[in-house]
C-alpha cells in the first residue's frame, strides 16, 4: 500500500514556528488546527504549497521561500525597489539574494519602521485601507500642543483630499519651544501624519514610524534591518485579517 503524500503537519507546523511537534499535537487535540477549513486530525499529512492551514483562525503562511525584514529607513533613502534618479532605496539596505519589495511608502525624509518582503498577500493587507492595520509614528513638531489641539486631530481634520478618519493622538512632552506626538493611523494617504500636523498648527521637525500594526522598531537602529520570526509573521497576518 502506498504512503500518503504529503508531510506530517505536526512537522510543517513545527518548522513554521508555531511550537514543537508535541505542542503542535496537543493543539491538534484541542481543536485549535484547521487544514482547509476542516478539523486537523493527528498523523494528517498535507501539502504545504496548496493547503491552508490555520491556528486559533488565523492563517499560518507555510511557503519556506517566503521572507519578511523589518528594516528602520533613515531620512535621505527612498522607499522604493528601484529609483530612477539612482537614489539610495530600501531595498539597497537589505542584503538578499530574493526578490523582496517594500510595504507601503515612507517619504523620503520620514524615518523607520517599513516592512521589505515577497509576500503578496500580506502586502496587500497591511496597505489597502479596508483591512486598517495601524501605522504608529512619534513626530517632534513646532510649538506647544495643547489638549485641544490633539483632540481636533484624533477627530479627523479637514484635508485637500478630504477629512481623515479618527486617529489615536497622545502628546509626549510639550514646551514653548515644540512638542512630541503619538500618532496612529489607519490610513495610508501620502504624506499624512505631515500634514494632518501642519494643518493644525504644528509642522514637522522630524517624523519617525516606530511601529506598523503589532511590530515595534525597539533597538533597530537607522539603515540596519532584521528577519522577521514566525511568530511576528503571524501576528502580521492576524492584525491584517489573514
Amino acid at each position: 500500500m502506498s504512503q500518503p503524500s504529503g508531510e506530517r503537519l505536526q512537522k510543517v507546523l513545527a518548522r513554521a514556528g508555531v511550537g514543537s511537534r508535541r505542542t503542535v499535537e496537543e493543539m491538534i487535540v484541542r481543536g485549535r488546527i484547521q487544514v482547509n477549513g476542516r478539523r486537523a486530525q493527528l498523523g494528517q499529512r498535507i501539502d504545504s504549497s496548496k493547503d491552508e492551514v490555520k491556528v486559533d483562525g488565523s492563517t499560518v503562511p507555510l511557503q519556506e521561500d517566503l521572507l519578511h525584514f523589518l528594516l528602520n529607513k533613515p531620512a535621505g533613502v527612498v522607499s522604493t525597489a528601484d529609483d530612477p534618479e539612482g537614489r539610495t532605496t530600501v531595498v539597497d539596505l537589505v542584503e538578499t539574494d530574493v526578490r523582496v519589495w517594500p510595504v507601503g511608502r515612507l517619504d523620503i525624509e520620514t524615518e523607520g519602521a517599513i516592512i521589505l518582503t515577497n509576500d503578496g498577500d500580506l502586502t496587500l493587507h497591511l496597505t489597502h485601507p479596508r483591512f486598517g492595520v495601524p501605522k504608529t509614528y512619534v513626530a517632534e513638531v513646532q510649538g506647544s500642543m495643547t489638549p485641544r489641539t490633539a483632540r481636533e486631530l484624533a477627530r479627523g481634520v479637514e484635508l485637500e483630499d478630504g477629512p481623515t478618519a479618527p486617529a489615536g493622538v497622545t502628546v509626549v512632552e510639550r514646551s514653548a519651544a515644540g512638542s512630541l506626538v503619538e500618532l496612529v493611523l489607519k490610513e495610508g494617504r501620502h504624506r499624512q501624519a505631515r500634514r494632518m500636523l501642519e494643518t493644525v498648527g504644528h509642522p514637522v521637525r522630524r517624523l519617525v514610524r516606530v511601529g506598523v500594526g503589532p511590530l515595534r522598531l525597539g533597538r533597530l537602529k537607522p539603515g540596519t534591518y532584521r528577519r522577521l520570526s514566525p511568530a511576528e509573521v503571524r501576528e502580521l497576518y492576524r492584525a491584517s485579517g489573514l
